[in-house]
C-alpha cells in the first residue's frame, strides 16, 4: 500500500500493479501537482520489482483529458518551460520504467494525456476512446513529447497531419494507424491491460526488462547499436537463473516459474 496519494490511486495485484489518474471532475487533467505526484509514486514503484503497470483513469469519460488549460492559462514562458520539462520528464520515466507499461484508455486521451499513453509501451483502447493532439486550436503546440513520439509511433506524415489540423480520431483509426494495440469493448480496457500484464508476468522478469531496454535503446540509436546492445543483452540473460529454469522447463514439457534472478 501506498499512501499520501491526493491525485492518484495504487492498487498491487499479485505481480503488477495498477495506477488511477483520479480527478474525475477535472476529466484527470494533468497539473504540476499531479505531474509531481506521478513522479514519486513511480520512483517508489521502481523499487517494487513489479512484472508489469497499468495506467488507467477514473471515471468513465476520460483516460486524461489532457493538461490543466486553467493552469497553463496564467503561465508566463519561464514558466511554460518548467511545464513542458516537468512533463517531458514524467513521460520519459514512464517509456523508462523497467517493467512494461500498459495504458488502458477508458475514454478521452488528448493532449498531455496521448502523450502519456504514447509513452507506455502498450495500449488498450475502448470503442469510446478519443485520442489527439489538439493543441495548435489553442494556440500552443504539444508540449510533453507529442512532436516526437507521435511520428515515431505511426509516422511522419501522419503524425503531421494530426499535429497540425488538431484533428481527433476514434479508437478505430488509432488501431489502424498503430497509435493502440487493440479495441475493446466500453467499460473492458481495464480487464483487458490486466489479461496482458498477467500473461506479460509468466515471462523472465529480466529478459522482458532488457528486451524493453533494447527496443528503447535502438529505436533512438540506430539499427547497428541497437543490434550491438541486443548481442550484450542477450548474453547477460545466459548469467540468470531464469535462463536455467525456462529451458529447463521446456525440456521437460514444463510450465516454467521464474524467479526473476
Amino acid at each position: 500500500m501506498i499512501d499520501n496519494l491526493k491525485n492518484l490511486q495504487f492498487e498491487m495485484k499479485d505481480d503488477y500493479g495498477i495506477i488511477f489518474i483520479d480527478r474525475v471532475k477535472q476529466h484527470n487533467s494533468l497539473n504540476l501537482e499531479v505531474i509531481a505526484e506521478f513522479k514519486r509514486l513511480l520512483l517508489k514503484l521502481e523499487k517494487k520489482s513489479l512484472r508489469a503497470l497499468i495506467i488507467t483513469g477514473n471515471g468513465e469519460k476520460s483516460f486524461i483529458a489532457g493538461a490543466d488549460i486553467g493552469e497553463m492559462k496564467e503561465l508566463t514562458m519561464a514558466e511554460a518551460r518548467e511545464f513542458s520539462q516537468e512533463g517531458h520528464q514524467l513521460m520519459q520515466q514512464i517509456e523508462e520504467f523497467p517493467a512494461p507499461v500498459i495504458a488502458a484508455v477508458n475514454g478521452f486521451s488528448l493532449g498531455g494525456g496521448n502523450e502519456l499513453m504514447m509513452a507506455c509501451d502498450l495500449a488498450i483502447a475502448e470503442e469510446k476512446a478519443v485520442f489527439g493532439q489538439p493543441e495548435t486550436g489553442l494556440g500552443i503546440m504539444p508540449g510533453f513529447g507529442g512532436t516526437q513520439r507521435l511520428a515515431r509511433l505511426i509516422g511522419e506524415r501522419k503524425a503531421k497531419y494530426l499535429l497540425y489540423t488538431g484533428e481527433k480520431i476514434d479508437a478505430e483509426r488509432a488501431v489502424e494507424i498503430g497509435l493502440v494495440n487493440k479495441v475493446v469493448e466500453n467499460g473492458s480496457s481495464l480487464e483487458a491491460a490486466e489479461k496482458i500484464a498477467a500473461k506479460i508476468a509468466k515471462q523472465a522478469p529480466v529478459a522482458v526488462k532488457m528486451t524493453k531496454e533494447a527496443i528503447n535503446y535502438g529505436i533512438d540509436a540506430g539499427v547497428e547499436r541497437g543490434n550491438s546492445f541486443e548481442i550484450n543483452a542477450f548474453s547477460l540473460c545466459f548469467g540468470t537463473e531464469d535462463k536455467e529454469v525456462g529451458l529447463e522447463a521446456f525440456f521437460n514439457k514444463e510450465r516454467p516459474d521464474f524467479t526473476g534472478k
